[in-house]
């Protein structure tokens, strides 16, 4: 097949993570993919801001700023329809974004066959955390992009209910979820070679991935390394995050300084090397709707992980098999939980190996998504052309 893959990220992080292994799988079973989307972001590095937007977004009024989202998307109409003259795609794929109808244009101009991928539900994620200025034309937008799309892929099942509450019927509504890919950590340090990169064998290594935030509770976890009368426990935090420098001064005080590492922004190819050293894994706090890459990469490295009991993550994790999960909202038993996995080494080598095999049982690999997105786009009576390699 050929397929138009529309977006609009311009951040490179893990929205890019996402495009970059779903095309990259799509092109591996032999379809042939045309980019449509912010073309900047290609030569950011990766944890790179949105650049000019990014300058926009701080500087202008709310309603100027959401009515030139609105705007950009009449210049991308023309843009789409250039390349679906130029190229003649057989279908297009989206990934959501808010104040976006373009695709749902170009789809309906020139009968693209359209599966629309959603992450988030931005209307009510936007609304709640920076505030909308153009609430109707933001709610609209979305609505009409779900609507509109011929089926839509929401990255969990908690998501799906949102979508169909905006009257999608289940029917064109399929939950695909978050990957990995097996050929990158096929690649990947073993324990002990990556705990002796970083300096800490012999150490127990509790270690998180992501951009740190006051909400994730991890001073929590410093507490429990400064009672830690071995002194064998080191937090291990790869990323950064506003709550940086709280977090180094929490563990200062506590004169434990030496036993928590902070990264800062590593590369996205050597990130796996980082989470190998992590004898427990910890996702403290979690979306309610998300599908957490990290999650999937704790789960392929064989990670013991901690999280919440949240119903998203339950599509997932089974507590006692493959995570040892805690009472979401309750930060005591968070920090029981930790304690638990860090005492019991029996306990931590059962999560791993239940984690280690989630990825195979269940299919969660980039390639069975492309598999699914290509048997989707078969059902809508797209047909694979006879060089597409399949």
């Amino acid at each position: 097949m050929k397929i138009l893959y529309h977006h609009r990220i311009r951040s490179k992080d893990g929205q890019y993570v996402h495009i970059e292994e779903m095309t990259g799988a799509l092109r591996k079973l032999g379809h042939e993919i045309i980019m449509a989307g912010p073309a900047a972001v290609e030569k950011e590095e990766f944890g790179s801001e949105a650049g000019i937007v990014a300058v926009l977004k701080r500087t202008l009024p709310q309603f100027i700023y959401e009515l030139l989202e609105f705007a950009y998307s009449i210049v991308d109409y023309g843009r789409l329809a250039r390349l679906v003259r130029k190229h003649k795609p057989d279908c297009m794929y989206e990934r959501y974004n808010l104040f976006l109808p373009s695709g749902i244009w170009l789809r309906r101009r020139f009968k693209l066959p359209m599966l629309l991928e959603v992450n988030a539900p931005l209307y009510d994620e936007r609304k709640k955390y920076d505030g909308i200025a153009l609430d109707r034309l933001a709610r609209w937008t979305e609505h009409y992009a779900w609507r509109g799309a011929d089926h839509v892929l929401p990255v969990t099942r908690v998501l799906a209910g949102y979508v169909c509450r905006a009257n999608v019927p289940e029917s064109r509504v399929t939950v695909i979820p978050n990957g990995i890919n097996p050929e990158k950590f096929s690649r990947v340090l073993d324990t002990g070679k990556a705990k002796a990169a970083l300096g800490l064998e012999g150490r127990l290594v509790l270690g998180f991935v992501g951009f740190m935030r006051a909400w994730h509770g991890l001073e929590r976890v410093i507490d429990l390394l400064a009672k830690d009368a071995d002194k064998q426990r080191h937090l291990l935090l790869v990323g950064d995050g506003p709550v940086r420098n709280e977090l180094l001064a929490h563990a200062r005080s506590l004169g434990i300084s030496d036993r928590v590492t902070i990264t800062g922004v590593i590369a996205r190819d050597q990130v796996m090397n980082y989470i190998a050293a992590f004898d427990v894994a910890l996702q403290p706090e979690v979306v309610e709707y998300a599908s957490p890459l990290k999650l999937f990469e704790y789960l392929a490295l064989g990670c013991a992980i901690v999280a919440p009991d949240t119903p998203n993550l339950l599509e997932v994790l089974d507590d006692g098999e493959n995570a040892l999960l805690f009472r979401h909202g309750d930060p005591g038993s968070f920090a029981a939980a930790v304690e638990r996995v860090c005492l019991d080494s029996g306990l931590r080598a059962h999560l791993s190996e239940g984690a280690a095999s989630t990825i195979a049982r269940r299919g969660l690999t980039w390639e069975n998504n492309a598999r699914r997105v290509v048997g989707l786009f078969e059902k809508l009576g797209v047909k694979n052309r006879p060089d597409s390699g399949k």
